[in-house]
């Protein structure tokens, strides 16, 4: 295939659709046989790795500094000029390798993912992801523009997290309500831009002939392995095995505390009365620490996360005019992740890294698969990838084994870790709860004071140990800041499976570490080649969704919470 190659990342950036289209033409035209399949999806796996790095570049640079006019734009130029025609002509290569009947070695699960793809994609739906795409920049720059004077200092979001570690409740309590207050004062611009996604998406699943948005999203997102009620079944599941686990854990945290009633901005302050956990002072000693844990888990990790950090492909701080939340995207094309994250001095910076190392590792590991299509595994597993490893590092945060704490503050790290888990799940089953009524309603749901409402019932059932009286209006908006409603609808519940893989992975690594490591490392290599059951039997787990499965993953995190108990 005739196509010149870019020499590096700032001059793909410059790419348009005039760079592709050679490309595509070209494979369009041959006929394809047994002995030129293999070459054929050569050349469109390089298209595909170029397009697919010429998008993450892009879309980092508008996250990286949301007031980065040239970057906003640049990426508006590709949603709109370029982005068009590489999916139009990836479709027409889909329908063409389809139409062979070949299946080249590797490729079963592949194809079927494809097989959904062609037969949901529209043109006309072109111009609206587009549209979906230019909102979720300007959400971004909203989210990204909250800040709180705070000591006489302009503070960020993230930043304001710090706030609720403190001892004195009082001052979390005033941190918290500043925070609240400004994040209100968005509430109708967020409003305004959520009719506008509901109004795209209900037109999307029409245009591509679907009875609503979820079945459509369903397709889309390539979810052969479970369902919808699959999904309701996980929240029974989730209300009936860890929500009376949290209340436990709630009373006890009310007695430690000294207090009659749970508030928000109780949750994440050390019970006993100790100091914060400061695990680091600024972004440096976060990622050496975090690659002496990952050379601890496996020396090969260790020395994936150090390529990243030497050749620039990390951005750790947090600061102003920064889109919020942590990810790790692929530069397909040169064989490389990219992190994103906000760390701002908190032990959930130290897990958040380590998560996102999990993503990147990933990519590592399938990147030896021959082509770009075979890549790309599914999110609930690529989700066990970054969970798992965050239990997998749990071992070496204390400072004799290269980490960030003493035996007690390792101790303490660890529980926070372990409630931070029991806590998420009702929480991930208010968001993916929410996401169904959404889609299931969309005529009721395009109302925002309606999602006001069904956020309100929701929290009530799988957070009835919170107390918002008096903070009504934060507990029903709390849908808007949650950013995977806005940005990736129905990607969430990929969190609960994966963090069920995940406490399934540590229960194994408890026994023998090196076996559940292992285990854990050839799964990520199968990338999407097979199914996502067989994924996660890779690495030695089930992909389940009962009361069963998740009750005895609690338990065994309530025993372990209650043993590094007696170490502080």
């Amino acid at each position: 295939m005739q196509i010149k190659k870019p020499a590096n990342g700032k001059e793909l950036i410059l790419w348009e659709w005039a760079n592709f289209q050679p490309g595509y033409t070209e494979l369009k035209k041959q006929i394809l046989t047994t002995k030129n399949v293999e070459e054929w999806l050569g050349g469109w796996s390089l298209l595909c790795e170029l397009g697919d790095e010429l998008a993450s570049r892009l879309y980092v640079a508008t996250s990286v500094n949301t007031a980065d006019k040239l970057a906003e734009k640049r990426f508006e130029n590709f949603m709109e000029k370029t982005y068009p025609g590489i999916s139009e002509a990836d479709q027409k290569l889909k329908e063409k390798l389809l139409a062979s009947g070949l299946q080249p070695a590797g490729f079963e699960e592949p194809l079927r993912k494809m097989r959904g793809e062609a037969e949901i994609f529209r043109m006309d739906n072109i111009p609206l992801q587009v549209e979906e795409q230019k909102l979720n920049t300007e959400h971004d720059k909203v989210m990204g523009a909250q800040t709180v004077t705070w000591k006489g200092e302009e503070k960020t979001v993230r930043f304001m997290e710090t706030v609720l570690r403190e001892p004195d409740r009082a001052v979390r309590q005033q941190g918290w309500e500043l925070l609240s207050t400004r994040q209100l004062v968005d509430r109708e611009s967020i409003n305004r831009q959520w009719q506008q996604y509901m109004d795209l998406r209900i037109k999307m699943a029409k245009n591509a002939g679907k009875a609503d948005y979820r079945s459509y999203r369903w397709q889309q997102l390539s979810r052969f392995a479970y369902s919808p009620d699959d999904c309701k079944s996980f929240h029974k599941a989730i209300e009936e095995a860890v929500v009376p686990v949290v209340t436990r854990l709630t009373e006890k945290r009310k007695q430690q505390l000294g207090i009659k009633t749970l508030r928000y901005y109780d949750i994440f302050v050390d019970p006993t009365n100790l100091p914060p956990l400061k695990p680091f002072y600024d972004a440096r000693e976060l990622i050496e620490k975090v690659s002496a844990i990952y050379h601890q888990v496996l020396p090969i990790f260790g020395d994936y996360f150090d390529s990243l950090d030497k050749a620039g492909l990390m951005d750790v701080p947090n600061r102003k005019n920064k889109a919020s939340g942590a990810y790790c995207t692929s530069y397909s094309y040169i064989h490389s992740p990219f992190i994103f994250a906000n760390a701002v001095g908190i032990h959930d910076d130290v897990q958040t890294l380590i998560h996102e190392g999990g993503h990147s590792f990933h990519d590592f590991e399938t990147y030896a698969l021959p082509y770009f299509q075979q890549r790309h595994a599914p999110m609930e597993f690529a989700e066990v990838a970054s969970m798992g490893m965050e239990l997998l590092a749990s071992p070496y945060l204390v400072k004799s084994k290269g980490g960030f704490y003493s035996e007690r503050d390792a101790a303490r790290a660890m529980i926070e870790n372990l409630e931070t888990i029991i806590r998420f799940w009702p929480y991930m089953a208010i968001v993916d709860a929410f996401q169904h009524w959404v889609y299931e309603n969309p005529e009721k749901s395009i109302d925002p004071v309606n999602c006001d409402v069904c956020w309100t019932t929701l929290e009530k059932r799988f957070r009835p140990h919170l107390d918002w009286s008096g903070y009504e209006e934060v507990m029903m908006t709390g849908w808007q800041r949650k950013d995977h409603i806005h940005f990736a609808p129905f990607y969430y519940v990929e969190y609960g499976l994966a963090q069920l893989g995940a406490a399934q992975i540590w229960h194994n690594a408890l026994n023998n570490q090196s076996s559940a490591v292992q285990n854990y490392r050839r799964a990520l290599q199968l990338g999407c080649i097979v199914p996502l059951p067989d994924l996660f039997k890779a690495a030695g787990v089930k992909l389940a969704f009962d009361a069963k499965t998740l009750g005895e993953a609690v338990e065994l995190m309530e025993k372990k919470i209650g043993e590094l108990e007696t170490k502080i």
